[in-house]
């Protein structure tokens, strides 16, 4: 049989997405228009085995943009499961990523992480979920709220995209979300547009005398569970917030929806602060799961793209069977101003596979707690402390947007 690597033509975009629908099972109805540049699939004697693509994106890391791959819709038809087609699609890839040196990160949306485990991506976020109650959202101690709501139109995009702009420049994982991506059917981007829901959908923006510091979007559908007579689920789709004041405030808008039985959020970040001010913050009922995984594509590369608020000289040494130029022993000087990195002879420090270097630049976890769960070895006890602070990031990392 022949195996080929190459991107989908447009005639076999149809086919593609049947490839996409069939692995996930999606409705007949499901279609993304991707740009047959960005796919790269695998043709077992011309017929399309595994579908595969890569959205070019921007995303924050500690405060500083970096271009991602962030690949999406992988599937293999069930006939030709088990044969390494992925395999040879994702190292593909990553050459190609490798060659052109413009995205040295790849990101993912896994549905079973242990899949790209394989490939040395790594879980660098962490996904809350909350299950509530209206009548559980009351907090430990009362703050003064002064400001209006006023829903939001067609004609706010702008201001939505503001807001969630301001929000996530200083943090990890978040996306540039533009209007041409948002009004794009079938993009990652459209929680501000609302693709097809069967319940009401909403746009609540937040004010203080005039100014807005953030905004809530929410769909709201009949709760028709048994012992449920008459009641509604509320379900939110994003939240903004630019102050504390802000964020009690939508929550307080929420919980006097009277006729709603329950309130879910089911992408939440790890560092959100309503566990720490509720009454009962059981009542959340929350759950913890897999968020974004990544891969350094490009050692090289990436570690610069990121923002350090501290100095440091870091000695390390990398080990990537996938990518081999990212091998080998690597020194890297850091500081507020920029990163240098560059090949070395010296000892490492640290001695870690590639892997789990995207937990640190992420800063999924501290390399001290990267040394403690064995994922890294340690040649130099003392470095510890200075690497913690080089890759401690100001908010832990979080994406809002599937891709």
């Amino acid at each position: 049989m022949a195996l080929e690597i190459r991107p989908a033509k447009a005639e076999e975009m149809e086919e593609f997405n049947r490839v996409v629908r069939t692995a996930f099972v999606s409705p007949a109805e499901h279609t993304v228009k991707m740009p047959v540049e960005w796919t790269l699939c695998a043709f077992d004697d011309g017929r399309l085995a595994t579908s595969y693509a890569a959205w070019p994106l921007t995303m924050q890391l500690d405060g500083a943009s970096a271009s991602v791959a962030g690949v999406t819709m992988v599937g293999t038809l069930p006939i030709y499961r088990r044969r390494g087609y992925l395999r040879k699609v994702t190292e593909a890839h990553f050459n190609l990523l490798h060659e052109r040196g413009e995205q040295p990160i790849a990101a993912l949306n896994a549905s079973m992480a242990a899949i790209y485990q394989r490939y040395d991506y790594a879980v660098v976020s962490t996904r809350n979920s909350y299950t509530t109650e209206p009548r559980y959202l009351r907090f430990s101690s009362a703050r003064t709220v002064s400001g209006e709501f006023h829903e939001a139109n067609d004609g706010d995009m702008s201001l939505l995209l503001e807001l969630y702009h301001r929000f996530g420049v200083p943090k990890t994982g978040y996306l540039h979300r533009n209007e041409a991506m948002e009004a794009a059917p079938g993009t990652p981007f459209t929680v501000l547009t609302f693709p097809p829901s069967p319940g009401l959908v909403a746009r609540v923006v937040y004010r203080e005398a005039g100014e807005p510091l953030g905004y809530v979007i929410y769909s709201v559908e009949r709760d028709d569970r048994p012992g449920r007579s008459m009641g509604q689920r509320l379900i939110i789709r994003d939240l903004i917030w630019l102050t504390a004041s802000t964020y009690q405030a939508i929550w307080e808008y929420l919980a006097n929806m009277d006729l709603v039985n329950e309130i879910s959020w089911g992408r939440v970040p790890s560092d959100d602060p309503l566990p720490h001010i509720l009454l009962e913050p059981r009542m959340l009922n929350m759950t913890s799961g897999d968020g974004m995984m990544g891969r350094i594509i490009d050692v090289e590369k990436a570690l610069p793209r990121r923002h350090y608020s501290e100095e440091g000289i870091l000695a390390f040494e990398i080990i990537d069977d996938m990518c081999p130029w990212n091998s080998g022993r690597w020194r890297m000087e850091v500081s507020a101003a920029g990163a240098d990195i560059g090949r070395t002879n010296k000892e490492p420090q640290l001695v870690m596979p590639v892997s789990t270097l995207a937990m640190l630049v992420f800063g999924q976890i501290s390399p001290t707690e990267a040394a403690r769960m064995a994922r890294l070895d340690v040649n130099d006890n003392g470095a510890l402390s200075i690497w913690d602070k080089v890759m401690s990031t100001a908010y832990r990392p979080f994406c809002a947007d599937m891709f």
